[in-house]
C-alpha cells in the first residue's frame, strides 16, 4: 500500500508541475493568444517524443523546473535538445538552477551531436532578494546562466543552434540567442534589448515602446539581429521545423536528402526572359532562384535585412544547397556593409555544415558614397573575402548579366578565391566599370562635342559592349571561367557540377589557433 501511495503522490506532484505557475497564469497567456512553455515544446516536437530533464528541480520552493522546461525529443524523427523558458514561474527569470539547465541542454546537444533549440521568454537575470549576502556579479553572472555563453560558443559550427524569441527578452537573456545561428521572432510579441523601455526612459528621458526599441520589425529590418519574423508562434515553430529539414545534425554529417520529385535534367525554358533587355533595368532574382531549385522551393534567410543580397536554402536533385544571389530590385544588387555581414555569416554557416554554395551573380559593384565608406565598407567587405577564401565546401558561380569591378571579388568570381566552377550566361557584361561608365570615361569629351551626342553615345556603347564587354572575349583570356552556357541549361549543369564536386576533399586546417577575421 505504501508503494501505491508513493506512486500516486508522484503522479500528483508531476501533474502539478506540468501546470508551471498555475492554471490562472496559463489562462492569462491564452487570453493574449500566447502559448505556455510546454505547449510550445509539444507543438514543436513529434508527438510523444519529449523526454524531460530536471522536471522537479525547485518544486519544493514552488518553482517547478525553476522556470525552464528542458530535455530532448524529435522533429520529423530528427533528435534535438530543447529548452523552453516558462514566464509563469518567476517571469522566466534566470536564476542559478535555471541557468544550469540551459547550460546542460546546450552541452548535451553538443555531446550527442544534435541540433539545439532555445525557446526564449525571459526578462533577464533574477534579482537577488534584499538582505541576501551575495555580490552583484556573483549572483547575476556566476549563478544566473551567464556561463551558457561557453557551451554556445563551443557548439558554434559543430551543431546547428536555433533561437526563438517568444516574449520580451532583456539583458543577459539576449546574448545567448545572439551567439546562435538563427533567431526567429513573433511580430508585436517578441522583443530583444539590452536595456528595456523603462530603463531607457529613466536614463535618457523621452518615451519609447518595446516594439520601437527592440521589436521584430527593428531586428529583422534594421539591425539584422533576427533572421525572420512570423505573425504567430505556431508559424514560427513551423519555420524552425522547415529550417531543420535542410540541415544536418552536426558538422560531421552531410545535409539530408529529401525526395523532391523534380527532374534533374529539367530545362529552364524561357528563364532568360525574366531579365530585361536593358542592362540597367531591375528584375526579381527570386524568380530565377525559384525556377532553378527543386520544386520551386526556396527557404530565404534574412529576407528583410540587406535585401540587396539574397541568402537561403534550396535543393538541387534532392540535396541541400546554400544560395547567395544579388537582388537587382534593391539598389541594383550592389554590395554594402550590411549585405557583406549577411553574406559572410551565411557562407561560414554553410561551410561549417557541409552545405554546397551556389552564387548567382548580377553585380554592378560595391555601393559608392560617403555613407558606405564611413560605415566601414572596406572592413565589412573584407569579411566576405575572408569567408570565401576560408570556405572549402563545393562552390559554383553562375554570372547572369553584370559582373563589374570589385563586385567580382565580393561574389567569388575572381580566380584564386576557392570557387570550384564558374559559368557565364551569354548575356553577361564584364569589365572594371559598366559599359555606360566606361564609354563616358573614354569618349565623354568626344561625345559632348559631336553634332548628335546621343547617336554617338549609342554607337560607342554598342562598339564597347561588343569589343570589350563581351563574355566571349573574357572566356578566351580567362582560365577561371569554365564555359558560357545557355540559360535554360543552368539547373542541369549545376546538378552535374555538384555531383562531380561531391567527392571534393576538404583541405585540412592550418596548424594555428584560428584566423583573425576582420570583425
Amino acid at each position: 500500500m505504501e508503494k501505491e501511495n508513493r506512486i500516486k503522490a508522484l503522479r500528483e506532484i508531476k501533474a502539478k508541475a506540468l501546470l508551471g505557475g498555475g492554471e490562472k497564469k496559463i489562462a492569462a497567456l491564452h487570453e493574449k493568444e500566447i502559448m505556455s512553455a510546454r505547449e510550445r515544446i509539444d507543438y514543436l516536437l513529434d508527438e510523444g517524443s519529449f523526454t524531460e530533464f530536471h522536471m522537479l528541480l525547485g518544486y519544493l520552493d514552488g518553482a517547478p523546473g525553476d522556470g525552464v522546461v528542458s530535455g530532448f525529443g524529435t522533429i520529423n524523427k530528427k533528435t534535438v535538445c530543447v529548452y523552453s523558458q516558462d514566464s509563469t514561474i518567476k517571469g522566466g527569470s534566470i536564476g542559478a538552477m535555471h541557468g544550469h539547465k540551459m547550460y546542460k541542454t546546450v552541452e548535451r546537444a553538443l555531446q550527442m551531436g544534435v541540433p539545439f533549440i532555445g525557446l526564449h521568454d525571459s526578462g533577464g537575470a533574477r534579482l537577488p532578494k534584499l538582505g541576501e549576502s551575495k555580490t552583484v556579479m556573483g549572483d547575476m553572472l556566476e549563478k544566473s546562466g551567464g556561463s551558457i555563453f561557453y557551451p554556445n560558443t563551443q557548439a558554434s559550427g559543430a551543431i546547428p543552434q536555433i533561437s526563438a524569441i517568444l516574449g520580451s527578452c532583456a539583458g543577459i537573456s539576449v546574448y545567448s540567442p545572439a551567439l546562435t545561428d538563427f533567431i526567429y521572432m513573433v511580430d508585436k510579441q517578441s522583443h530583444m534589448f539590452i536595456t528595456g523601455p523603462a530603463m531607457v526612459r529613466s536614463v535618457m528621458g523621452g518615451n519609447i515602446s518595446a516594439d520601437e526599441l527592440g521589436g521584430a520589425d527593428v531586428h529583422c529590418k534594421k539591425t539584422g539581429v533576427a533572421d525572420k519574423r512570423f505573425s504567430n508562434e505556431k508559424k514560427l515553430l513551423d519555420g524552425i521545423k522547415k529550417l531543420l529539414s535542410f540541415l544536418p545534425a552536426n558538422m560531421h554529417e552531410k545535409p539530408p536528402s529529401l525526395p523532391m520529385n523534380d527532374d534533374p535534367s529539367r530545362l529552364l525554358e524561357g528563364i532568360e526572359k525574366i531579365i530585361p533587355d536593358v542592362s540597367n533595368k531591375a528584375y526579381d532574382m527570386l524568380k530565377i532562384i525559384d525556377q532553378i531549385v527543386d520544386s520551386n522551393e526556396f527557404f530565404e534567410n534574412k529576407p528583410e535585412f540587406a535585401a540587396e543580397i539574397i541568402t537561403g536554402f534550396g535543393r538541387l536533385n534532392n540535396q541541400t544547397v546554400g544560395i547567395i544571389a544579388n537582388q537587382p530590385m534593391v539598389i541594383a544588387g550592389s554590395l554594402t556593409t550590411d549585405s557583406s555581414d549577411k553574406q559572410a555569416r551565411f557562407i561560414r554557416f554553410c561551410d561549417s555544415f557541409n552545405i554546397p554554395i551556389i552564387l548567382l551573380v548580377d553585380i554592378p559593384a560595391y555601393m559608392p558614397g560617403k555613407e558606405q565608406e564611413h560605415s566601414g565598407i572596406i572592413r565589412h567587405g573584407a569579411k566576405v573575402l575572408y569567408a570565401l577564401c576560408e570556405a572549402s565546401v563545393p562552390r559554383m558561380v553562375i554570372v547572369l548579366r553584370k559582373a563589374y569591378g570589385g563586385g567580382n571579388l565580393g561574389m567569388g568570381v575572381i580566380p584564386g578565391m576557392g570557387t570550384d566552377i564558374v559559368y557565364y550566361w551569354p548575356l553577361v557584361e564584364v569589365g572594371v566599370l559598366g559599359a555606360t561608365a566606361s564609354v563616358e570615361l573614354h569618349y565623354g569629351k568626344e561625345i559632348r562635342k559631336a553634332n548628335d551626342p546621343e547617336a554617338l553615345r549609342k554607337e560607342k556603347l554598342k562598339e564597347y559592349t561588343e569589343k570589350y564587354s563581351n563574355p566571349l572575349r573574357e572566356i578566351s583570356a580567362n582560365w577561371g571561367i569554365e564555359d558560357i552556357i545557355e540559360p535554360r541549361e543552368t539547373r542541369k549543369i549545376l546538378i552535374r557540377g555538384l555531383k562531380f564536386l561531391s567527392t571534393k576533399e576538404r583541405a585540412p586546417k592550418q596548424m594555428k589557433h584560428h584566423g583573425n577575421i576582420p570583425l
